[in-house]
């Protein structure tokens, strides 16, 4: 399978016309994520079932919302078995935590964008309709948030404009797996905010966005950490990326940005008690770029245990404070900027 790290190597979809997943790290977003147009496999080597094909084969995307005085985020997961969709709010100043969780068998009520740049994924039951938005605009790429449920609406969007650089990656998971990535962060989010409580602009608010789109045929059992804070330092917009436990294979997702600009750090060390995650955390990176500490304000957490899925997820959110330094040698200070980590097991 060939691996694509050339600068000009953005091909049109990921896995090509003989069934070949297009492996390494991309200059932009790839328009499409045709997986299931793979030649997938057993670990043995023969054809995989169209069954497998189909239950194997894992879709997820994220939208977070991050500012000093609201944070919110919202997701999609598509396992094959059950589609999930989450959305919370988080205060700091009162510590008031809002949170949804909707659930639906074999994923009926969810379906998913197969394109970062294009198209439209969708939770729909009953009152409740969600929806994550993808679209060109001249040169820029918008992505939105549009999210309906009793008694609060929120509408959410952010630009990426042509210079901003995405991180995207393929990399192998197993023996016959993989999994292509496109996060952003530390984007401008513009938008309102409206509930019971009133209404809140975005903007006015100084809110930035994060963004996940993953697809592939992920391991069947999986554990990880992740980490992302997106803000402003010395007036410029700073965006952080960091993981272990999924995208390690030839390659990392691991990453900052700076006024768009993509810059590649380590691998990432997870330092935390397993036993009380709402103890201080301290996430470091091998070659010291990274070297942060971060203090949980809340959680949002997921346990399911269905026998065939599973799932024990926290998201944390709360304060980083640190430092961050550049390939130049330059040295950013963190200070009480606001963030998420993960600590995620799955069996899907």
């Amino acid at each position: 399978m060939p691996d694509s790290h050339h600068p000009d190597a953005v091909p049109s979809q990921l896995v090509d016309d003989r069934g070949q997943v297009r492996f390494g790290v991309f200059p932009a977003s790839l328009p499409r994520i045709n997986g299931r147009d793979c030649d997938y496999r057993t670990p043995m080597g023969a054809p995989a079932s169209r069954r497998a094909r189909h239950f194997h084969y894992k879709q997820f995307q994220y939208f977070g919302i991050i500012s000093d005085t609201l944070l919110a985020g919202c997701a999609f997961a598509h396992t094959g078995y059950i589609g999930i969709a989450f959305f919370y709010t988080f205060e700091p100043a009162t510590v008031r935590l809002r949170e949804y969780t909707w659930r639906s068998p074999l994923g009926r009520a969810l379906t998913m964008s197969d394109s970062p740049i294009a198209g439209e994924s969708r939770f729909q039951q009953g009152k409740v309709d969600v929806r994550m938005g993808y679209a060109r605009e001249g040169d820029a790429l918008i992505k939105t948030l549009h999210v309906n449920i009793p008694g609060l609406t929120l509408d959410a969007r952010m630009q990426e404009d042509a210079a901003y650089q995405p991180m995207s990656l393929c990399t192998r998971t197993g023996v016959n797996g993989w999994v292509y990535a496109n996060k952003v962060a530390g984007v401008p989010v513009q938008g309102s905010l409206n509930s019971d409580d009133g209404a809140q602009d975005l903007q006015t608010l100084g809110a930035c966005g994060h963004h996940d789109f993953s697809a592939g045929y992920m391991r069947r059992e999986t554990f990880w950490n992740w980490a992302c804070l997106s803000g402003t330092v010395d007036g410029q917009h700073l965006g952080l990326n960091l993981s272990c436990g999924v995208n390690e294979t030839s390659h990392t997702e691991n990453c900052l940005w700076l006024n768009g600009e993509l810059i590649k750090v380590d691998t990432t060390g997870f330092h935390y008690d397993r036993d009380n995650l709402l103890a201080p955390w301290r996430i470091t990176t091998g070659d010291g770029q990274v070297d942060l500490h971060f203090t949980p304000q809340g959680n949002h957490r997921e346990r399911m245990n269905l026998g065939l899925f599973a799932s024990n997820f926290n998201q944390l959110f709360g304060r980083f404070e640190g430092t961050l330094t550049l390939t130049d040698g330059r040295i950013l200070n963190i200070r009480n900027l606001y963030g998420f980590v993960e600590e995620q097991y799955a069996k899907w």
